[in-house]
């Protein structure tokens, strides 16, 4: 069996006027899943770490630095089973700087999300589940 891709999913959360605010973006491609939204990240590079996968895909996507904080372990070996063929690891974290993020690419729209009112937004399916159990933690 081949091994399954590694995927980063970053969880960026801050402290809104109404409690935490979780950043999703909206996909542009692939077409299947464009239009729908997810945490920010992206594929692990061969010999980088999940954290380094993590800072540099913010960086490219959201032109932003953070703060990484924990993982967020997901019901498998590894993390989330995103696809058939890929697995992700999920992580907290913060902005490093008072730093706007902005859509570079991957994504056409950025939007600040209330943990209490997650389901505002469609989640991707291979999402839904960790961003349920960050919005548990973030409740508790």
């Amino acid at each position: 069996m081949n091994q399954p891709i590694a995927v980063v999913g970053v969880a960026i959360v801050r402290q809104g006027a109404d409690g935490h605010e979780i950043l999703a973006g909206r996909r542009v491609k692939p077409p299947e899943l464009a239009g729908g939204w997810e945490l920010p990240g992206g594929k692990v590079d061969p010999g980088e770490t999940h954290e380094q996968a993590a800072h540099r895909e913010i960086e490219e996507e959201l032109g932003v630095q953070i703060v990484l904080g924990e993982r967020i372990d997901g019901p498998i070996e590894g993390g989330w089973q995103l696809s058939p063929h890929h697995l992700m690891q999920v992580f907290v974290a913060s902005l490093a700087h008072d730093q706007t993020p902005k859509a570079l690419g991957s994504h056409d729209a950025l939007q600040w999300v209330p943990a209490s009112d997650w389901q505002s937004v469609e989640w991707l399916e291979g999402d839904l589940a960790p961003v349920q159990a960050l919005v548990n933690r973030l409740e508790n």
